[in-house]
């Protein structure tokens, strides 16, 4: 409630979920829609590492950094997914003094958005198969169902499967596979929807599957819209929680940045704007993917425009990149050498934020056996290039190590030289956009498309999909779709083996190189840490 009223909520605008978390309203943006906004940061990241590169904490960070410079700060960032926390990617709460609370309950259930996510997805599931089994009046060819069940757990033997099997009475048979939750185009509806009503146009425009003959078969024709939308009542009001430091934070939809959107929702964005004069969310992953969705996606969708970027980089990340081994003890060892080498990588990056016309600041997420002699080569590289540059110390200080980033960030946010644009425009080919993100984010030299992909591009703009927007679906390991390519790829060309589409969410999804919507546990899984004892008091989640 105190967190609440520092943003200037009402008790009548909250649905309370016990005394440290609540969702806000939908009401509380329209009663505030003509007021102005604050200003919108975003923060991104060079390519990530297995070691971790503080994206999510650097956004806490920040924010708590701004509140002890008296701004009247908000943070806008996912909801974690099951899979990651149990798999080996871990929590999304942030870490040391930079974390949202209460993380254990954040990292799970939470509000339980993402079980309304899963609920309304697989009851769409249900309805297209339950119509098959029913006569099939709108003549929907089993072998064309487009539309995924999920479920938000890592769960590799569920990527093929047949359903459908112990004869009449238990449907017709076909092949199906799930997605993961975060995956799903539901996930990515809530992500993008501006309220309830929206919400439910946008799933009825869910494109299921093919007749016979080739006509779209869509969710309204099964009249999902309305109970898919009942399902997700309570899921598409915005989740208010806090950090360590009582800055507030809206925790919101959970769409991966390399297999889906990235970004958290709209609706919380455009809310904390309304709310707050500073605004901090993130994206998922780099540049090449998050970021570039969320221009290209999210902001062309809530109407919004960032005045600022964080791009988040760490000494070891940049060793990695620089050809440096992959062992932890080596990379806490001084290589100033092998940071240099890594400089491309954060190199592309700064050009990708630039191509959107957004200024930046490089924060250097630091870690304790980072030296200065590195942290140097870095800061010259950025002075080189006329970009700002901070040293971030948030994991261990909280909002006071996150000081100088947040004057920084301050005063780009201020500065009133954002020019923000769109990489694309809707009306472009479907491979003329493919094209300009692959060249210009990636550095591609050009695409490259199999049959089926061809066959499927041709097929969705025929049908009057060609306005789609383009959300990539690429690995995050590397700005290729090669995941062992490091540093700053030249001379690749990026292959697209698939495409799917996601009408409802209003854009498609061209798959590239061998990346899964489902992706499986590795050898130890995170879930083999994770306890709870007699008191309730849950251990292992990081």
């Amino acid at each position: 409630m105190e967190v609440a009223r520092d943003l200037g909520l009402s008790e009548d605008e909250l649905l309370l979920y016990g005394p440290y978390k609540a969702k806000v309203h939908l009401s509380a943006y329209k009663r505030r829609e003509k007021e102005p906004d604050g200003k919108l940061i975003l923060v991104t990241a060079i390519t990530p590492t297995k070691f971790g590169e503080g994206k999510t904490t650097t956004t806490i960070g920040l924010g708590q950094a701004l509140g002890l410079l008296g701004k009247r700060a908000a943070i806008a960032i996912r909801e974690p997914s099951l899979g990651p926390v149990f798999g080996i990617k871990g929590g999304a709460t942030g870490g040391g003094r930079a974390q949202v609370v209460p993380s254990d309950e954040i990292n799970l259930h939470f509000t339980g958005d993402f079980a309304a996510v899963e609920r309304a997805n697989n009851l769409l599931a249900a309805l297209i198969d339950n119509h098959l089994h029913h006569g099939n009046e709108l003549g929907l060819d089993p072998r064309e169902v487009q539309f995924k069940r999920c479920l938000d757990m890592n769960e590799r033997a569920l990527r093929q499967i047949v359903i459908g099997l112990g004869g009449r009475a238990g449907g017709v048979p076909r092949e199906e596979s799930f997605q993961i939750t975060a995956a799903s185009e539901v996930m990515a509806i809530l992500a993008l929807a501006r309220d309830l009503h929206d919400l439910k146009e946008r799933f009825g425009r869910i494109l299921v599957g093919f007749t016979r003959d080739g006509r779209p078969v869509l969710a309204k024709e099964l009249k999902a819209p309305g109970p898919m939308a009942a399902l997700m009542r309570d899921a598409v009001h915005p989740n208010l929680v806090q950090t360590l430091e009582g800055t507030p934070a809206f925790v919101h939809a959970g769409p991966f940045g390399n297999i889906a959107t990235g970004t958290s929702s709209v609706i919380a964005t455009r809310l904390a704007l309304k709310l707050a004069d500073y605004v901090v969310t993130e994206a998922g992953f780099a540049t090449d993917l998050g970021a570039e969705k969320f221009f290209d996606i999210k902001c062309r969708v809530g109407d919004l425009k960032p005045d600022a970027a964080v791009l988040v980089a760490t000494v070891r990340a940049l060793k990695l990149h620089g050809g440096a081994p992959p062992d932890v003890k080596a990379l806490e060892k001084e290589d100033a050498e092998a940071v240099e080498r890594g400089l491309p990588n954060l190199e592309k990056h700064i050009e990708n934020v630039q191509a959107f016309g957004v200024p930046l600041v490089v924060a250097v997420n630091r870690f304790p056996t980072d030296t200065d002699t590195e942290i140097d080569v870095i800061r010259g590289f950025c002075e080189a290039k006329g970009v700002e540059v901070a040293v971030s110390e948030v994991y261990e200080r909280g909002g006071e190590g996150g000081l100088e980033l947040a004057e920084k960030a301050i005063g780009l946010a201020d500065s009133g030289k954002a020019r923000f644009r769109f990489l694309y425009e809707p009306d472009e080919p479907l491979t003329q956009k493919i094209e300009t993100i692959a060249r210009t984010i990636y550095g591609a030299d050009g695409v490259e498309y199999t049959a089926t992909a061809k066959q499927k591009l041709n097929k969705l703009e025929k049908l009057g999909y060609g306005d789609s927007l383009v959300c990539v679906a690429k690995t995050q390991s590397s700005l290729s779709d090669d995941p062992k390519l490091l540093g700053r790829p030249r001379g690749f060309t990026i292959t697209i083996r698939d495409v799917n589409i996601s009408a409802g969410a209003g854009f498609i999804v061209p798959l590239a190189g061998q990346i899964l919507t489902m992706p499986g546990l590795p050898k130890r899984p995170a879930a083999e840490h994770i306890d709870v004892d007699e008191a309730g008091t849950i251990t292992g989640i990081f």
